[in-house]
């Protein structure tokens, strides 16, 4: 079975700061996109900001097993329609990867329900990450710790749900620490948050890291069938119990009408 991956990318750095396209010169998106392909049984497509409705229509998203999101300077431009239908999609099955600077992402943080903030330092400087689950499939080939040399800080506290699993926590050569690999479910879909990435250091250029994106595309596939209509809230009339019940209250609502939202 194919999985069908699309790496979303709000492509404004590659387009302004020379750093970044020189590292990225067919932009992030793609860059992660062909580490994708790299592996067997992938094929990864891209979106950006730019496009119609962010390349991500209602029947794209219903062709996606899962969807990687990178985003930094332009989350507020993302409009809200599509949020929405992202979300909409994560419940119903599809996989979600947030990546980097993805936690203050709108889709992420209608996800998580939280403020998803945190400390923070640009530096450039090293990145050590410890596997905390060694059999986890997302850390499937990968050593006990691996390290970039440069690197944006991320701090704790991170104001995020506690996750099911953390896969990676990272240590800073400032001294602070990060929950740098956080798995979660939300509905039916399988949700990856992965901490390095930042723009201006050729990051996702790095053997261990393509290894986790791909191992990590694997994971968040949900091969079952897609949810329809995951936020139905289906009425059950009287007459339709498993079990032979009578009706002795008062009630607010005919058959068939819809419920309070």
């Amino acid at each position: 079975m194919t999985i069908n991956a699309v790496v979303w990318g709000e492509n404004v750095h590659e387009q302004t700061n020379k750093v970044v396209a020189d590292l990225y010169p067919k932009g992030m998106h793609q860059a992660i996109a062909d580490c994708l392909n790299a592996a067997d049984g992938v094929n990864a497509t891209t979106a950006t900001l730019q496009e119609p409705e962010h390349g991500l229509t209602k029947e794209r998203l219903a062709q996606t097993d899962v969807l990687f999101w990178w985003g930094h300077a332009a989350h507020g431009d993302v409009a809200d329609e599509v949020v929405e239908r992202v979300v909409e999609a994560v419940w119903s099955g599809m996989g979600f990867v947030a990546l980097h600077s993805a936690h203050f992402a709108k889709p992420f943080l209608r996800l998580m329900g939280g403020p998803c903030n945190l400390t923070w330092r640009e530096a450039g400087e090293r990145e050590r990450l410890w596997l905390t689950s060694r059999n986890h499939p997302i850390a499937a080939g990968l050593p006990d710790y691996f390290e970039l040399e440069n690197e944006e800080m991320y701090g704790e506290p991170f104001g995020v749900p506690e996750p099911l699993e953390t896969v990676f926590i990272s240590w800073f050569q400032g001294g602070e620490v990060f929950r740098s690999g956080l798995t979660y479910k939300r509905g039916a879909g399988n949700i990856f948050y992965f901490r390095p990435g930042h723009e201006t250091y050729p990051t996702y250029h790095d053997a261990n890291v393509q290894t986790v994106l791909r191992n990590a595309v694997k994971w968040a596939h949900n091969p079952a069938r897609r949810i329809a209509n995951p936020t139905d809230a289906p009425n059950t009339p009287v007459d339709q119990a498993l079990e032979p019940i009578e009706e002795r209250g008062p009630r607010l609502h005919k058959d068939g009408e819809e419920g309070y939202r």
